[in-house]
């Protein structure tokens, strides 16, 4: 009989590895409790691939997860990896049939009350968690753009990025800091002044 999970605000990877192990048996709320955790994560990734259509992908591809679980063999780490490639599959599947490329429309020009300091590569690891630097993100070169999203949003190391690309953990290492530093250079020239509000408010949306 599986052990039941009963969901916390901020699930540690104790929970996490349980759930996944309950999910796969059956668990519905240990499914959902995986849901509650990866669910944003993806989302910020899918936003700078397909934008508006994230929430639709994401759909498709938890439908794909739910699927398949039971045939997942893993850790919890390898489980994001697993469901990230999954949202990347259905992602690109969505850009070919709308005939388009990812979707990286959003002008620096608009993002210019993401007033900044004297920015370094850690300030700006330290913003992407919220939507507007997700946006930000989007208009960098689509092989930084998904090695900083997956490495730093989603949480996978280089080597489960790297599956998720189809690449070596080494290019995904080299792409993510390209990747930071071209943030943090965009963040300097920025206008001088106090941080926006959404920069501070938005890091839980």
């Amino acid at each position: 009989m599986s052990e039941r999970v009963t969901p916390r605000a901020e699930p540690q990877d104790h929970d996490l590895e349980l759930a996944l192990q309950a999910a796969q048996a059956g668990d519905s709320e240990a499914f959902r409790l995986l849901y509650r955790d990866l669910q944003p994560r993806l989302l910020r990734y899918l936003r700078a691939l397909v934008s508006t259509e994230a929430e639709d992908v994401a759909a498709d591809a938890w439908l794909q997860i739910a699927r398949d679980l039971g045939s997942f063999s893993g850790d919890y780490d390898r489980f994001r990896g697993w469901a990230s490639t999954i949202a990347r599959h259905r992602a690109l599947d969505h850009i070919r049939r709308a005939g388009r490329r990812p979707d990286a429309s959003i002008r620096i020009d608009d993002l210019t009350d993401l007033v900044g300091r004297d920015d370094t590569e850690q300030e700006a690891l330290d913003r992407l968690s919220t939507g507007a630097a997700v946006a930000l993100i989007a208009t960098l070169p689509q092989d930084q753009a998904e090695a900083v999203l997956l490495r730093v949003v989603v949480g996978l190391d280089a080597k489960e990025a790297g599956r998720v690309l189809g690449k070596r953990s080494g290019a995904v290492r080299t792409a993510s800091y390209r990747g930071l530093r071209r943030l943090a250079e965009r963040f300097a020239e920025m206008p001088d002044g106090a941080l926006s509000e959404a920069l501070l408010g938005d890091a839980d949306a």
